[in-house]
């Protein structure tokens, strides 16, 4: 379709003859279609074209970016059939199904998919790069699986061995595990599932064996995805090949493991953390992706609003305390803490830190990975710690009493000491302190502020678009109208960009309480949780619910997901 399509521009008078052979030119020394060489070169837009096309060919140009597939057409039309011909199905109605197509007038390609799905073919067209992002969107996963899928037909017995799996730890450079490929399927299979999840931006990979089915799933932006379903048999076989990559025992199948693999994607060097757990019907993959170029270490970004902020940098620059970040887990407490230490590092103050595991590597920073197997707990690092003159140490979590204890006697002799705590609310964490047989008097003294945060999707900025919600539709939300101080929200629609949620991304809600001498007070006098919050609130903290309600209204999120993760006031 090459000269086709040039000539058919040619003739329309939409490109010269010069801009033509200059196209055609760059086509064959640096390959592509047509098409995307006059887009790359600046003649046309791809969207120009199609809609050309589309004129040309009297079929209708369509904006895949708008449209989500159902699966059932997804499944008419196999992985291969659309890699090859650009070609994805979006409607059916009665025998005629509506296939959006790069070519609309490629007769084979009509006929291949006309005899493949069994259906006569109305077909569309729409910019290459759209076509593209489509297929890798809903046949991405399928068409790996197929390829693994057909490797694995092709080999008569697979079995992963111990002796092999031994042999493929000499042979496997880890840096560069995700970027090759190995010569088993199973191998293969692991490699893209990790390039695959590092492109979708995911966070996690669950590899979830049940009785008659092996799903993996993504974790992206917060909430699981299904991906696939490889074939039940390859269960063991991929455990045992993340066991490999992390150097973990593969004869182990009893017990929990947890590792490390650090591999390569692109440019990109991906730590990720690997916890292996034994199930009813086999052993559970939880695969946590971190990736630092995707990381932001700046408070502003994550989150904090301008009164937060301003409380929690005075907290982390006071020169000796404790400072605590406290929320559920997967919140982004450590990025929180890393962020701190980021604004608070210099060549003048020495920092230690005792993290379990550790997620990043901070440049100018110290830190030490907890082994409680030779006794290398968190109480014994920062006593340890104390030897080496530290300005700042921070503790991964503070999960007992000695560990909150040695924190504090760290604090009182003239170090900041920041930490976690898993509770649900800044005045929590005071009363599970105490729970933990914690002396209130030496919590009055050395602690300096709480930190609560919790997690909410951002609104994709492509699809945003304005809502206009009624008075009695926020009351039966629970939502008062001085809340939110509008009737008028925003929310995502829903795109190819965001996968089709609405939203795309992250940010932090935050709640900063400041010690203040009344609530050391109320600490002393054993005050109750809720009498400790609405004292910090008449001294001006913002709850995690008010943050929220902020963001909501600056269009950041949406009033779905601020009532999804806080509670009514």
């Amino acid at each position: 379709m090459a000269q086709r399509l040039g000539d058919l521009l040619l003739w329309a008078g939409l490109i010269t003859e010069e801009q033509l052979d200059k196209a055609l030119a760059e086509q064959k020394k640096a390959g592509g279609r047509l098409g995307s060489v006059i887009a790359r070169l600046g003649y046309l837009n791809e969207t120009d074209i199609a809609q050309f096309l589309g004129k040309q060919f009297g079929v209708k140009a369509v904006n895949l970016a708008d449209i989500t597939i159902e699966e059932t057409l997804i499944k008419l039309l196999p992985a291969s059939l659309a890699q090859k011909n650009f070609a994805i199905p979006v409607a059916k109605r009665g025998r005629i199904l509506t296939v959006v197509m790069l070519n609309p007038a490629d007769i084979q390609a009509l006929e291949d998919i006309r005899f493949s799905t069994g259906y006569e073919i109305a077909p569309a067209v729409a910019p290459e790069s759209a076509i593209l992002k489509a297929i890798d969107r809903y046949y991405g996963s399928v068409g790996m699986l197929a390829k693994v899928t057909e490797d694995l037909e092709s080999v008569e017995t697979m079995t992963v061995t111990e002796e092999q799996a031994e042999e493929d730890v000499a042979s496997t450079d880890l840096s560069e595990a995700a970027a090759t490929v190995d010569s088993g399927p199973i191998a293969k299979l692991v490699n893209k599932l990790l390039v695959d999840a590092v492109a979708k931006r995911a966070s996690d990979i669950h590899i979830e064996p049940y009785e008659k089915e092996l799903r993996v799933r993504y974790c992206i932006d917060g909430i699981l995805h299904e991906i696939m379903n490889p074939p039940y048999n390859m269960r063991s076989a991929i455990a045992t090949r993340v066991k490999i990559l992390s150097k973990l025992n593969i004869a182990e199948r009893r017990r929990p493991q947890d590792g490390r693999i650090k591999v390569k994607v692109g440019e990109k060097m991906i730590d990720v953390r690997v916890s292996i757990v034994p199930t009813l019907f086999g052993e559970k993959v939880a695969l946590r992706i971190l990736d630092r170029s995707a990381t932001v270490f700046d408070l502003v970004q994550l989150g904090f609003e301008e009164k937060p902020l301003k409380d929690f940098i005075k907290s982390i620059r006071t020169p000796y305390g404790i400072v605590l970040s406290t929320g559920p887990t997967g919140c982004g407490k450590t990025t929180t803490l890393y962020a701190a230490l980021n604004l608070i590092n210099s060549t003048e103050v020495n920092i230690i830190t005792a993290e379990d595991p550790i997620e990043y590597s901070l440049y100018g920073i110290n830190q030490l990975q907890v082994n409680e197997d030779i006794g290398l707990t968190f109480e014994s690092a920062l006593r340890s710690f104390l030897r080496q003159d530290p300005n700042i140490i921070m503790v991964g979590e503070i999960r007992d009493k000695d560990t909150t204890e040695m924190a504090i006697r760290s604090s009182l002799t003239g170090h900041l000491v920041l930490s976690s705590v898993h509770t649900n609310s800044s005045a929590l964490t005071l009363t599970r302190l105490i729970d933990m047989k914690v002396e209130p008097f030496l919590l009055a003294s050395s602690l300096l502020s709480v930190q609560c945060q919790r997690l909410v999707r951002r609104i994709c900025p492509n699809c945003k678009e304005p809502e206009k919600i009624s008075a009695e539709s926020l009351r039966e939300r629970g939502v008062r109208s001085e809340e939110l101080g509008a009737t008028t929200v925003y929310r995502g629609r829903g795109c190819m960009t965001c996968h089709n949620t609405g939203y795309r991304g992250r940010i932090g809600i935050m709640e900063v309480m400041i010690i203040s001498p009344t609530i050391r007070d109320m600490l002393l006098k054993r005050r109750t949780a809720a009498e400790i919050e609405e004292q910090a609130v008449k001294e001006g903290m913002a709850t995690l619910r008010k943050d929220a309600m902020i963001k909501v209204r600056n269009g950041i999120t949406s009033l779905d997901e601020a009532l999804k993760e806080t509670l009514m006031e």
